[in-house]
């Protein structure tokens, strides 16, 4: 099953938006103020993006149902025509949790954990970064929208989601790399029932769950990171690793470049 999540330069149908872009339109997301990008990792902002505020709203998803996150360059723009993120803004996309009291409060000061990424591969046919594949690429090929599972481990509760597009066309010189995020307000509910809810299972998805690496925005990326202050205009000398935790043991990597999920009807024609 899945649900939608969107912002009006990042969203969340359970759609997410992205050149200068935000993540869009969804009732439960915190609507960035501008498309203008964050560029210093060790400020507050970098949370949720400058600004946003909480809204009343939470998204209701369940765990392994998937949202679509959807990224726009302005807001009420969807078409397929205008590139979700462009400019030749390549990069990757990441998404996080973080488990909350309250939604609908929360500053984004808690633990967060990596559910999602489309990084980086390399093209077949070599040249520099600009030639290879990346997450921003695979956003504006699908119409600014990306498939995030929702793990199924996850706890009932409250949780933020941060969804993060990267953009590294000016990142080889210190505070050149664009981040571009918001944050979505859900309800996480029960998995379900029969052998899915029975006490084995809790204990196994509570195991699961307690091995996931968490870490803190700001804290947890720094400027000097090898993928935050990278050269992507020349040949990269060893495979791009985006920065941040690795993903959730049951959360989600997708290949660069690979063919779109669950959003065919609207994928450009390569």
């Amino acid at each position: 099953m899945k649900s939608a999540l969107r912002t009006a330069v990042f969203g969340l149908v359970a759609h997410l938006v992205a050149g200068h872009a935000t993540f869009q339109d969804l009732w439960c997301a915190r609507l960035p103020l501008s498309n203008t990008p964050v560029t210093d990792v060790a400020s507050n902002d970098i949370r949720c993006n400058a600004g946003t505020k909480p809204v009343a709203n939470k998204c209701a998803v369940t765990p392994g149902t998937t949202v679509t996150v959807e990224m726009h360059q302005q807001p009420n723009d969807r078409s397929c025509s205008s590139e979700a993120i462009g400019g030749a803004h390549y990069g990757p996309v990441s998404v996080y949790m973080s488990k909350v009291s309250d939604a609908s409060t929360a500053d984004g000061s808690s633990d967060w954990f990596k559910v999602f990424e489309d990084s980086w591969s390399a093209a077949a046919s070599g040249g520099s970064g600009d030639n290879d594949n990346w997450g921003t690429k695979d956003l504006n090929t699908c119409c600014g929208k990306m498939d995030v599972p929702i793990p199924a481990s996850l706890a009932p509760g409250d949780y933020l989601l941060r969804a993060e597009a990267l953009a590294l066309h000016t990142a080889s010189s210190p505070s050149g790399a664009q981040f571009y995020m918001t944050c979505y307000q859900l309800q996480v509910g029960s998995a379900g029932s029969g052998a899915a809810s029975s006490a084995a299972s809790r204990m196994a998805v509570r195991a699961l769950a307690a091995d996931y690496e968490t870490v803190k925005f700001p804290g947890a990326y720094k400027a000097t990171d090898p993928g935050i202050l990278i050269n992507i205009h020349q040949k990269l000398a060893s495979p791009y690793v985006a920065p941040g935790p690795t993903v959730v043991p049951d959360g989600t990597t997708r290949v660069a470049g690979s063919a779109c999920t669950g959003c065919e009807s609207t994928c450009k024609a390569a």
